[in-house]
């Protein structure tokens, strides 16, 4: 399969044949369950709310039991009162989900087949900028037109890094820590030559 092959201006310099890797055909459900997987381990779990045994007050009952008139009641901190304890409410867990390492391996293949399949996977030449500065990035941001960018290298150069700070679409991640659910929400995924072959090479040793 070929892709856009790209200079430091997003200019279309020529055309580059990507791995065999990139040929697979995608199973979609099977990706739906790793990206499931990557959703639950960023889950935080951290929302809790208090039952009625941890909300102060509600000591005394709050008027006998018997020749009021009214509903019997045992304390003001009843789920049924107003600022009572809640039933049933979220206590902090973890949604950690467990996954083999050669399913996420599997499913990141699959997804950047997918994606190549869509055109979403172009290459660059390298990264090397003159200057960190954000300016130099213009003619490259214009010229991919995308809401969200990842390049993968297999280094990152630091005016690179620097000049695309403040760029909110551009991200970046090593060619070894690639995953399926990055390679499935960006809407481009550049790869620098360099990065390509570094990334052919980690799922060749796997």
């Amino acid at each position: 399969m070929e892709t856009k092959l790209l200079n430091l201006k997003g200019q279309e310099v020529g055309k580059i044949n990507l791995p065999e890797l990139f040929s697979v055909k995608p199973d979609p459900h099977f990706i739906h369950e790793v990206m499931k997987h990557y959703l639950a381990n960023k889950h935080r779990g951290t929302a809790c709310t208090k039952t009625r045994a941890e909300i102060s007050g509600g000591g005394k009952k709050p008027w006998k039991q018997k020749g009021t008139g009214r509903a019997r009641a045992g304390s003001t901190r009843s789920p049924i009162w107003r600022k009572g304890g809640v039933v049933f409410g979220p206590k902090p867990r973890s949604f950690r989900q467990y996954l083999p390492i050669q399913k996420l391996r599997q499913a990141l293949i699959e997804a950047l087949s997918a994606r190549a399949a869509d055109g979403a996977v172009l290459v660059m030449e390298n990264l090397a900028l003159a200057a960190g500065k954000t300016s130099s990035l213009n003619d490259l941001q214009k010229g991919l037109n995308a809401k969200s960018v990842l390049f993968i290298t297999d280094k990152m150069d630091k005016n690179f890094k620097t000049a695309s700070k403040n760029i909110q679409s551009f991200g970046w991640c090593l060619a070894s820590n690639l995953n399926a659910y990055e390679a499935m929400r960006n809407e481009r995924l550049v790869f620098t030559s360099a990065g390509l072959k570094a990334f052919a090479e980690t799922v060749k040793e796997g």
